[in-house]
C-alpha cells in the first residue's frame, strides 16, 4: 500500500495542462450531495477530465445505480485544517506515537497539503446510490477514519463482507475502468491527473497542479 506521505508521491514532477474546473451543479447527469457544501461552492467543482471519467463510470454501473458525488475541489486552507485537526486527534489518543508514526497515520485519512489530490481539482469523494438518491451500504460512512472504523474504511478491508463488499466491487470496477485510481485507505476517494494517479499509472508528470 502506497501512502500519500511516501516520498515517491512528492517526487512526481508537477505540471498543469490548464484544464478548467467544472461546476457539477450544472451537470444534471451526476447526482451531487450537499453534506460538504461550502459558501463558495468549491465542493462542487472538478476538472473536466474527471467529470468525463465519472460520466463514463456511471454508464458502466448496473441499471438502477448512480454515483453520488460528495466533495471535489478542496482549497489549500481547508485541506490544511483537516490535516492538522486529525493529526491532533491522533496525538491526543496516542501520546506514545513517535512524530514519524503520527504523521504516517494521519496521512491514511487526509493528505499532506504538499501533494493533496483534492486541491488540484482532480480528486473526488463519492459513493453509490439508487436512482432516487438512497445511499447504498458500502460498509462504513464516507469519511470514516481508520481510527474510528478499525480500518474498515480501507477499500479492501477483509472485515467488509456481503452486500457492502459487493457494492465496493461495483464502485471499484466502474471507476478503475474509467481510468481513475483509488486511495486504498479510503474506499470513497478517487483521483485522476494528480501526483498519486501519476505514480500509480506510470505517468511522467501530473496533468493537474494545485488550483
Amino acid at each position: 500500500m502506497i501512502l500519500l506521505c511516501d516520498p515517491r508521491v512528492a517526487a512526481v514532477p508537477g505540471a498543469d495542462d490548464g484544464e478548467p474546473l467544472v461546476d457539477l451543479r450544472g451537470v444534471p447527469e451526476l447526482r451531487l450531495d450537499d453534506r460538504a457544501a461550502d459558501p463558495v461552492g468549491a465542493y462542487a467543482r472538478l476538472r473536466r477530465g474527471v467529470v468525463d471519467r465519472l460520466l463514463a463510470a456511471q454508464r458502466a454501473l448496473p441499471e438502477g445505480l448512480r454515483l453520488l458525488v460528495i466533495e471535489g475541489y478542496r482549497p489549500y486552507q481547508a485541506q490544511l485544517d483537516i490535516f492538522l485537526g486529525y493529526q491532533e486527534e491522533l496525538r491526543r489518543n496516542h501520546p506514545e506515537w513517535s512524530p514519524e508514526r503520527l504523521y504516517e497515520e494521519t496521512t491514511k485519512f487526509v493528505s499532506p497539503v504538499q501533494v493533496a489530490p483534492h486541491s488540484t481539482g482532480g480528486a473526488v469523494d463519492l459513493t453509490l446510490c439508487t436512482d432516487d438518491g438512497a445511499e447504498l451500504d458500502l460498509g462504513t460512512a464516507v469519511d470514516a477514519t481508520p481510527e474510528a472504523s478499525g480500518n474498515a474504511c480501507f477499500t479492501a478491508a477483509p472485515s467488509i463482507r456481503g452486500v457492502a463488499r459487493w457494492h465496493r466491487r461495483i464502485l471499484v470496477d466502474a471507476l478503475t475502468g474509467a481510468g481513475m485510481v483509488n486511495y486504498p485507505t479510503e474506499w470513497w476517494h478517487w483521483s485522476y491527473g494528480d501526483r498519486y494517479w501519476a505514480l500509480l499509472t506510470g505517468a511522467t508528470q501530473t496533468r493537474y497542479g494545485p488550483v
